[in-house]
């Protein structure tokens, strides 16, 4: 084991006396996306001096998921802990030691709220998972769960479709592999697009990610705050009024497209959300073939940073879901 990796892991616990659900909030999954720890380590603090208190069921607290990517202040250790997250027998680098330790206890718990932030500017906005369905990619049954709550954390945009659209690009880079030989492997794995939300639905449980802003957006602690006491008001965990729902967009990822080469560049500085019509020029590759928008939508993650063979930006379309 290397020595220079973090020797171990934390997580608070609160039992109420009272029966009630059982809930786990996750922060700096990703190193680099601290207002989750920050939030985080607030309500451990006003639960630890009386201003907030358990009155029913199992609360977990996990500030920071992944100290390794966390004390670097990037986004992954060794690699990409919320990508092919499951429990391994032989682990390989520090995220999958992470696993181990982290996968087991989301099991125990019904409920994730994890809290993460962004690159590219945008607004707040949370990533619902798949509507209820018995098909072989992620099935799923509490979908009316994750919509009731998702209408509570204080933001106005869900978006869906993420495992969805991640296997597709699984299925491109199993083609075209790209990287260094660990990345051409998780790449080509199709459980890569597995995350904390995913293996936690895999588990029966329900789950929702926060994206509550910008990494150095002042406001994003606040927003993964809020978030965490409205989701405790709304599992009756603390003695607090819910807020009332909102209206909600809902948007639809349909496609990724990922860099094939260091030197593809974007057209302009994309933000998440910036509508695209169908035919605009979102970017060029290195030899200077355009890359056009399929159609009408909006871009979503675009990461002028990307490495080649990993995700450059996601496409999303409106969807009626959540007006049903």
């Amino acid at each position: 084991m290397n020595p220079d990796w973090p020797q171990a892991f934390a997580h608070h616990r609160y039992q109420a006396l009272r029966a009630g659900p059982s809930l786990i909030v996750t922060g700096a999954v990703h190193g680099n996306e601290i207002c989750g720890a920050i939030a985080i380590r607030r309500v451990i603090a006003e639960l630890e001096r009386g201003a907030l208190a358990l009155c029913a069921g199992r609360l977990t607290l996990v500030p920071v998921a992944n100290p390794l990517a966390y004390r670097l202040g990037q986004r992954g250790g060794d690699r990409n802990l919320n990508r092919n997250l499951a429990p391994v027998a032989a682990p390989r680098d520090f995220e999958d030691h992470v696993a181990n330790w982290l996968c087991p206890l989301l099991a125990e718990h019904e409920a994730l709220l994890d809290l993460h932030s962004f690159r590219s500017p945008g607004q707040p906005f949370v990533f619902l998972g798949p509507a209820d369905n018995d098909g072989a990619l992620e099935p799923f049954g509490h979908a009316a769960r994750e919509e009731a709550l998702a209408r509570l954390l204080g933001v106005a945009r869900a978006v869906d479709g993420w495992l969805s659209t991640y296997a597709l690009g699984v299925e491109r880079r199993r083609r075209n592999p790209l990287g260094d030989p660990r990345q051409r492997e998780l790449n080509g794995d199709a459980r890569y697009g597995v995350g904390t939300t995913e293996y936690m639905r895999s588990r029966g449980g329900w789950a929702l990610t926060l994206e509550c802003g910008r990494h150095d957006d002042p406001d994003a602690p606040e927003v993964a705050y809020r978030a965490i006491v409205n989701t405790l008001a709304h599992l009756g965990m603390i003695a607090a009024p819910a807020p009332e729902p909102g209206p909600m967009e809902l948007l639809s990822l349909y496609e990724v497209v990922d860099k094939t080469d260091d030197a593809d560049r974007f057209a302009r500085g994309w933000a998440s959300f910036d509508a695209v019509a169908g035919g605009e020029t979102i970017g060029w590759r290195a030899d200077g073939e355009p890359v056009l928008a399929p159609e009408d939508g909006h871009i979503v993650f675009p990461n002028p940073d990307a490495p080649a063979g990993q995700e450059w930006f996601y496409l999303a379309k409106p969807s009626a879901r959540l007006g049903r």
